[in-house]
C-alpha cells in the first residue's frame, strides 16, 4: 500500500476520532481554557506524528498465498521538523500552565475573593422562629422524594430522583428534586421527558409535594442531544466556558437548569463566574445573563467549589507564598452549608487555623450571586466538633448528626442539627454552643431541644456576654406561683414561676439577692431578666417586694 493512498485515510481517521471526542465529551474548543488548549495540542500532535511516521517509511503487504499482513517498511529517520513542532507545542503549553500557577501570581490568587466585611454576629444574624429553622438536609430530602415517588402508581419503575437543590420558593425554603430517566430504554420510550419534579419542605419532613405539570426533557448524563451538557455546549457555542448546574424553579413553578458561565482571570487559572445560562428544562430554550442581569428568583450563580477555593487561597497566601511559619493562615472547615438571610442565598463555612481542625477562629458567609464575603470573628468549635458533641450526648442511641447550621439563640452563636437513625430518619434535635461545645441541648422536638439547651446555658457556663453582645432586658413585677431550689445546678439557684407569666421559668442565682432564699409562694417580686422570648430565662436582678413593704 503506497503512502499516497494511506495519507488521506489516516488523516480522515484522526479527524473523525477528534470530532467524535468533541461530540461525546462536549469539549470547550476555546484556546484560552486549559481544556481547549489540551485538545488542540493532542490533536495537532497526533497529526504531526502520523505525518512523521509516513515520512519514515511505507506500509507494504507481505505476499503470501492468503494475501499476507500489512507491515511498515522503514526507509528514513524521524523528521526533525516534526520533533521541533512537537517540542515547541508542548513547551508552550507547559510554560503557560506553570505561569498560570500561584507561584507566578500569588497576589491574584489571594485577592480573587474580595476582603470580607467584618460584622457582629448577633446584629447581622437575626433570631429566627424555631418553627422555620431548616431541619431537612439534602440526604433526607432525597429519601423523602423517593418515598413520594414510590406513592405514584408505576412511576417509580420509570424514573429516579435527581440531585436536590435548596432554594426559596414562594417565600418558603424548599428542596427541588428533578425526576430523571432510570435508563436508556426508559428514555428511548419516553423522549418527551420525565413527568415533573418533587418539592420537599426544608422546615418540615411532612411537607412533600409532587408537581406533574411540567416535563423535564433535558437532564444531566442523558443521551444524545437531550443531555444537558451537550445541549448547552452545542446550543451556545463551542467556545463558551461554563461549569456546574443547579435545578431551580421560577415564580410560576416552571423548572429550569441554571448553568454558570466563567472566564479565567489569569491564563489558565483563577476561574471567575461571569453569569448564567438559563435553560428551560422542558423546551430547552436558553437565555444567557451577565451577573448584574440575573433574574431575582435565581438563588445561586457562584459554584460552591469556586468559593471554597477562593476562601482557602485567601487564607493560605495571607502573607505570601513563603509563609513557612503559617502566621495568620486559615482555611475553610471540613464542610459548608447553604444559608438564607434576608432573602439572599449564602455559602456559610467555618474558618480554622491550618494547624487546628477542631477549633474555629471565625465564620465566612459569601453571597452566591455577587460573591461579597462577610466574616464573623467568633472563636469556638468547628461544625465537625459540634456534630461529635451532639452525637456523644445520645451515644447510647447511635444517632448521627446532620451537618449543622448556625443560629442566633439569645445573642449566642449556636449550632443546630437534626439527629438521625441508621435509616436516615430524624429522631431528635440538638443545639450546641459554638463557643463551648460541651453545652448541648437535645430533645425529640426542636422546641424541646431548645429548652434543654437554654437550661444548659443558664447553668453558668455560657451567657450572652460571652458572645460580645448584651440582649435587651425587661423588668417584670408579679406574684410567685411556684418556687423551688434547683439541686441539680452547678451553682446554688432557685426556679420561679410567676402567676402573670406562667410560660416562663426564671432562674435566680443565690448570690443575686439575699432575699431569694426567704421567698415563698404568694410573695410579690420584681425580676430583671434578658428579654429573649425563651421558656427559661436567667435573672439579672431579683427583689422581693414583701420585705420592702414590711420595712415601711
Amino acid at each position: 500500500m503506497s503512502v499516497k493512498k494511506t495519507k488521506p485515510l489516516v488523516y480522515l481517521a484522526i479527524t473523525v476520532v477528534a470530532a467524535l471526542y468533541v461530540l461525546i465529551n462536549n469539549v470547550n474548543l476555546n484556546l484560552l481554557y486549559i481544556e481547549g488548549a489540551l485538545f488542540y495540542s493532542v490533536t495537532v500532535s497526533v497529526y504531526v506524528l502520523a505525518w512523521a511516521v509516513m515520512r519514515m517509511g511505507t506500509f507494504e503487504r507481505v505476499k503470501t498465498e492468503s494475501g499476507g499482513p500489512v507491515r511498515f517498511h522503514k526507509t528514513g529517520k524521524f523528521p526533525k521538523a516534526a520533533l521541533i513542532i512537537l517540542s515547541v507545542l508542548w513547551c508552550i503549553l507547559i510554560v503557560l500552565a506553570l505561569l498560570s500557577s500561584v507561584l507566578f501570581n500569588v497576589a491574584a490568587y489571594r485577592d480573587q475573593l474580595p476582603d470580607p466585611e467584618v460584622r457582629e454576629f448577633s446584629q447581622d444574624i437575626q433570631q429566627v422562629d424555631i418553627g422555620q429553622v431548616p431541619i431537612v438536609d439534602k440526604a433526607l430530602a432525597k429519601n423523602l422524594a423517593n418515598k413520594k415517588l414510590g406513592e405514584q402508581n408505576a412511576l417509580g419503575s420509570q424514573v429516579v430522583t435527581g440531585e436536590p437543590t435548596i432554594q426559596m420558593i414562594g417565600g418558603k425554603l424548599k428542596w427541588a428534586v428533578p425526576l430523571h430517566h432510570s435508563g436508556f430504554l426508559k428514555w428511548a420510550s419516553n423522549t418527551e421527558g420525565t413527568p415533573g419534579y418533587i418539592l420537599v419542605s426544608a422546615t418540615s419532613d411532612k411537607d412533600v409535594e409532587y408537581v406533574d405539570g411540567y416535563r423535564i426533557k433535558y437532564q444531566p448524563d442523558l443521551y444524545f442531544f437531550d443531555d444537558l451538557d451537550r445541549h448547552v455546549r452545542f446550543g451556545t457555542g463551542l467556545l463558551t466556558g461554563y461549569t456546574g448546574h443547579s435545578f431551580e424553579i421560577d415564580e410560576e413553578g416552571r423548572p429550569y437548569w441554571v448553568v454558570t458561565t466563567y472566564q479565567n482571570k489569569w491564563l489558565f487559572g483563577l476561574p471567575e463566574a461571569t453569569g448564567i445560562i438559563l435553560v428551560d428544562a422542558e423546551s430547552g430554550a436558553m437565555q444567557q445573563y451577565e451577573l448584574d442581569e440575573v433574574p431575582e428568583w435565581v438563588d445561586r450563580v457562584q459554584p460552591e467549589q469556586y468559593l471554597l477555593d477562593q476562601i482557602n487561597n485567601k487564607g493560605q497566601y495571607v502573607h505570601g507564598i513563603f509563609n513557612f511559619s503559617n502566621k495568620d493562615k486559615y482555611k475553610a472547615s471540613n464542610g459548608e452549608s447553604i444559608l438564607y438571610s434576608q432573602g439572599r442565598c449564602y455559602l456559610f463555612t467555618g474558618l480554622t487555623s491550618v494547624n487546628a481542625d477542631e477549633s474555629a477562629i471565625g465564620f465566612m458567609m459569601v453571597d452566591m450571586i455577587t460573591k461579597q464575603p462577610i466574616r464573623y470573628n467568633i472563636t469556638g468549635a468547628t461544625e465537625k466538633a459540634a456534630q461529635g458533641s451532639a452525637e456523644g450526648k445520645v451515644q447510647h442511641l447511635k444517632y448521627k448528626a446532620s451537618f449543622p447550621q448556625i443560629l442566633n439563640i439569645d445573642g449566642i452563636p449556636t449550632y443546630f442539627m437534626p439527629l438521625k437513625d441508621a435509616a436516615g430518619l430524624i429522631k431528635q434535635y440538638s443545639f450546641v454552643s459554638v463557643k463551648n461545645y460541651t453545652i448541648v441541648g437535645v430533645g425529640e422536638t426542636a422546641p424541646d431541644a431548645l429548652r434543654d439547651y437554654q437550661m444548659a446555658l443558664s447553668g453558668g457556663t455560657a451567657s450572652p456576654e460571652d458572645s460580645g453582645t448584651t440582649p435587651d432586658t425587661t423588668s417584670i413585677t408579679g406574684t410567685v406561683l411556684r418556687i423551688a431550689y434547683d439541686s441539680g445546678a452547678q451553682e446554688p439557684r432557685y426556679r420561679i414561676i410567676l402567676e402573670e407569666k406562667q410560660d416562663v421559668i426564671y432562674l435566680v442565682e443565690y448570690d443575686r439577692s439575699e432575699e431569694i432564699s426567704l421567698t415563698r409562694e404568694g410573695d410579690r417580686v420584681r425580676i430583671l431578666a434578658a428579654d429573649n422570648g425563651a421558656g427559661v430565662v436567667k435573672a439579672i436582678e431579683f427583689d422581693n417586694l414583701e420585705f420592702a413593704q414590711r420595712a415601711n
